[in-house]
């Protein structure tokens, strides 16, 4: 128990240090804090809806409306706050998905070898040969527009990222002494996967995840505004952008506002990721 606490001391230690990755983790907590309480927060909830309010539509950014109103006279502040629930919701849940699937793919494929090996990691390789964007496009144009389906399209288009990098840790991991002990007194192949390999290749995981969340939240806005991911009335950022561009410039803060959101919440997972790779690596622990 004391090693744990000591590393966890540590790596709060290097948070600290780190300016950036400090400043991004606070980020990330409001980020998540607006998503869970955006329905209590937001100044017009009954505008999430297609609610129309022509009287008001395109007025400027004031003190009544931070944000400004879109065509149906909707506070686009309170869309764009709904907006974050929204995207941090598909995001953890595509990359959550996308870990259900690889992780255990690539244990398996790491420490079993043999034909199951190279059957798992063709099929990897297939996944592989295509951009992640353009295999969702794919995906969601069989599957139908919706925000359900292109989560899933992208949980596919991102589970063979894990498991290559699974894979690599895992062949190194199942020659490690504790892990032939397990094997040496009966341990099954099952539960040592499980049990030893899964839980000791988590570090790299953590980092690919949270630095996959930027993209992922991109890839979400990308199809949005294709008109393949989230449909009218949701407040969805790319959404919004793609119904602001017809007003554009004229109606500037329609796709400025959403496209901020964005770019903050892009740059504060890169960040964060980059931080937390620091942070887990012993390189870095050890200077």
């Amino acid at each position: 128990m004391k090693p744990k606490v000591k590393e966890l001391k540590q790596s709060f230690y290097l948070l600290q240090k780190n300016r950036l990755t400090q400043i991004s983790f606070y980020v990330m907590i409001v980020l998540f804090l607006i998503a869970v309480f955006a329905p209590l927060i937001i100044p017009y909830p009954s505008h999430i809806s297609n609610e129309a309010n022509i009287a008001d539509k395109f007025l400027a950014p004031s003190r009544t409306h931070f944000f400004g109103t879109d065509e149906l006279g909707r506070d686009i502040f309170s869309r764009v706050i709904y907006g974050t629930r929204v995207s941090l919701t598909t995001a953890v849940l595509s990359v959550g998905l996308a870990l259900i699937i690889g992780v255990p793919l690539g244990a398996i494929a790491g420490t079993v070898g043999g034909m199951l090996d190279e059957v798992i990691m063709r099929i990897t390789d297939i996944f592989l040969s295509f951009p992640p964007l353009l295999l969702a496009i794919a995906m969601v144009s069989v599957l139908g527009p919706s925000l359900n389906n292109a989560m899933m399209a992208i949980a596919i288009s991102w589970w063979p990222w894990y498991t290559r990098l699974v894979r690599g840790q895992a062949i190194s991991m199942k020659e490690r002494k504790f892990v032939q002990a397990a094997e040496t007194i009966g341990t099954s192949k099952f539960k040592t996967i499980f049990k030893h390999i899964i839980p000791n290749t988590i570090s790299p995981v953590i980092v690919q995840a949270s630095m996959d969340m930027g993209g992922v939240i991109m890839t979400i806005a990308s199809l949005s505004f294709l008109g393949l991911g989230a449909q009218a009335p949701t407040p969805e950022w790319g959404l919004m952008i793609s119904t602001g561009r017809n007003y554009f410039p004229d109606i500037w803060w329609y796709s400025i506002f959403p496209g901020l959101s964005i770019f903050i919440t892009v740059l504060t997972f890169n960040l964060l990721g980059d931080g937390i790779r620091e942070i887990l690596d012993p390189k870095t622990r050890n200077k």
